[in-house]
């Protein structure tokens, strides 16, 4: 995750397993090396906070990465709880196992899976903490979360990549809940192990890799063509803008995210750039978006998306410029192609 401030503080039980739990043993370990794109230990204590796991309490965590953080929970939930924990890849499962084991720590098993069907063979589980996001709520870890059990996780707020927040969660009688919702960026849950780091793991409507790498995100995907001419022609455009102007108000990079989240627009969308990101928005025929400098580039001046993005950023001015706390969260279920469970949107 990157480097905001941290929205809550860290609970005396986490900070008292952080005393006890030594983190470099676990992210820079002698005999494997350090884990690479590791989160920063003070997200990893925030979230776990969340969690709010007790002693004998019975732990999925979706992310094993380095071990640390599985290590955490179980110092938390002791002896008479368990903790299993799952990751796509199987070298960090094997080094994770062999570091819990030398430490002594016999109510932790970590198994190479997809964590986005969870773990039936353990459930019910009283507590549920993802440090991966998972294209939507899966309905798979709810109904493995026990009775006014609680889930951690970053969900997106619309189908595009890095957009989401860090969802808390009660199901009560097998029906989610939200408590409450902050920042939160973690790699998106896939299958397999991805092969570039940097690469969003779904979502991608169209990529160049020569002469240099670029990527599109269209909301509008499933009104695109078989063979991906609407998400190319928006790349093209945005890579080769006709316009560009300064905007007319200020509009900051994320709080306009979502807001323009907030609108269930089909017309969002994220670019990257060699030179950096665009989130804006397009149709089969036009395409306009913001730099994270704040410039906004468009395809002509008279662009029907151009009016658009200017009519997000004079519209969230005019709503007194609300940040992420300003949203109602909703979970919406839903079955389709990133499986059955609930999407979660920002509402106004």
């Amino acid at each position: 995750m990157s480097a905001p401030a941290v929205d809550a503080p860290v609970s005396p039980a986490v900070a008292k397993s952080a005393e006890s739990v030594p983190e470099r043993h676990y992210t820079h370990h002698d005999g494997r090396g350090p884990t690479v794109h590791r989160t920063n230990a003070v997200f990893v204590h925030r979230d776990i906070s969340y969690l709010d796991v007790v002693e004998g309490a019975r732990v999925l965590e979706i992310g094993t990465g380095s071990g640390y953080s599985g290590a955490l929970l179980a110092h938390l939930t002791g002896p008479t709880g368990s903790v299993t924990s799952l990751d796509i890849n199987g070298y960090l499962i094997r080094w994770a196992n062999l570091i819990h084991h030398r430490r002594g720590l016999t109510h932790i098993r970590c198994h190479t899976a997809d964590g986005v069907a969870g773990y039936p063979g353990s459930a019910p589980y009283d507590r549920i903490g993802a440090w991966c996001a998972p294209p939507l709520l899966p309905k798979a870890w709810v109904d493995q979360t026990a009775d006014c059990g609680r889930i951690v996780s970053t969900l997106p707020v619309a189908a595009i990549p890095d957009l989401t927040v860090l969802a808390v969660i009660r199901v009560n009688h097998g029906r989610p809940e939200i408590e409450t919702v902050t920042g939160g960026n973690y790699i998106d849950a896939t299958p397999s192990p991805k092969p570039d780091l940097d690469l969003p793991g779904r979502w991608i409507d169209w990529e160049t890799r020569a002469p240099e790498h670029s990527w599109v995100s269209i909301a509008w995907r499933e009104n695109d063509d078989w063979h991906s001419s609407g998400a190319r022609a928006t790349l093209e455009r945005l890579s080769n803008p006709g316009h560009a102007e300064d905007p007319a108000a200020d509009a900051p990079w994320k709080p306009l995210q979502y807001w323009a989240a907030s609108t269930a627009d089909p017309g969002l969308t994220l670019v990257r750039l060699p030179d950096g990101m665009l989130f804006g928005h397009s149709t089969p025929t036009s395409a306009a978006a913001l730099t994270q400098d704040g410039k906004i580039v468009a395809d002509s001046p008279g662009s029907p998306s151009l009016a658009v993005v200017r009519d997000w950023i004079t519209g969230w001015n005019a709503a007194g410029q609300p940040g992420r706390a300003d949203y109602s969260p909703t979970l919406i279920p839903t079955s389709g192609p990133d499986g059955a469970g609930w999407n979660l949107r920002l509402s106004r």
